[in-house]
């Protein structure tokens, strides 16, 4: 293929990408007929269908999935390189996609990006709220936050924040109703606050370590929130056991606004870690923002 026909790849990924030709016409600036016209080029150009078409919907075809998970993350490439040259002589600029719990935006993220911004106006940042373990390749996002046991290995990593230890905390009024429990299975006589995951996985089970042994808890109760703040505000108000980081929780408990229960039985997880593909790593802003993120003990 001609290097003059790289525009109709772009416009097929911008299709594949968005399964819209009103969506991917408006990202790339061209009219919906002019880019149905280099879509059909390109497939007579390949012999080959491409997208599959209905009045409601687009979608690749087999061969429009193989083409696209072969050539667009070339072109990613060729975009990060072109900005990095560019960035080589100016300060940082672009936008960084971050994906990421509300606790680590809350306590680590923007804490240190609030410092970062004022001194790089050019530099936007993106953070998206996701209890899901995104693909951050194919969601495109620019990198990702994780604790640090659930990083995939070709992942470039860097740590944002010490260990987190776990624990299981109740309000005073809740626990002066109920027994306190003493090993896991007691949470079954207890109301407990769950998590739900955006995954086909559901509630979040609890995980819990006792030396050797380990196990996963689940548990039932009245509330059920996608968020950990909430969760914190239903215990905080007596509604029920909650699993939490301990750094959102220790403050309360200090205060007497919570007590902990099966401490010796609540872990403690490697800390959050900002991870990347290797592909990432050559953007000045990436590195900037990866290097204000760094955990400094």
């Amino acid at each position: 293929m001609r290097r003059d026909n790289f525009s109709d790849l772009l416009a097929f990924i911008a299709v594949a990408r968005e399964r819209s030709f009103t969506r991917a016409a408006a990202q790339i600036g061209v009219s919906q007929s002019a880019l149905s016209h280099a879509i059909r080029r390109l497939e007579v150009k390949l012999g080959i269908r491409l997208l599959t078409r209905t009045t409601r919907s687009v979608a690749p075809t087999q061969a429009g999935e193989r083409l696209l998970g072969s050539v667009a993350p070339r072109f990613d490439q060729i975009e990060t390189e072109l900005q990095a040259l560019g960035e080589i002589r100016e300060k940082p600029a672009g936008t960084i996609r971050i994906t990421a719990t509300d606790h680590a935006a809350n306590t680590v993220l923007w804490p240190k990006l609030a410092r970062l911004l004022p001194e790089n106006p050019a530099l936007k940042i993106e953070i998206s709220i996701d209890y899901g373990l995104a693909d951050i390749v194919a969601e495109r996002y620019d990198m990702g936050v994780r604790l640090g046991d659930q990083i995939a290995k070709d992942m470039i990593a860097v740590r944002i924040g010490p260990d987190m230890p776990m624990a299981i905390v109740g309000a005073p009024s809740y626990l002066s109703k109920r027994p306190q429990p003493k090993v896991p299975q007691d949470l079954t006589d207890h109301d407990c606050i769950n998590l739900r995951l955006p995954t086909s996985s559901g509630l979040y089970a609890w995980e819990l370590k006792k030396g050797k042994r380990e196990l996963q808890a689940r548990v039932e109760g009245q509330l059920t929130f996608n968020g950990l703040y909430p969760i914190l505000d239903a215990a905080l108000a007596g509604f029920g056991l909650a699993y939490l980081p301990g750094d959102l929780v220790f403050p309360h408990v200090a205060a007497g606004q919570l007590r902990c229960v099966l401490e010796d039985w609540t872990p403690t997880f490697p800390g959050l870690h900002v991870f990347y593909p290797s592909s990432r790593q050559s953007s000045r802003a990436m590195a900037v923002v990866v290097d204000a993120l760094r955990y400094r003990p």
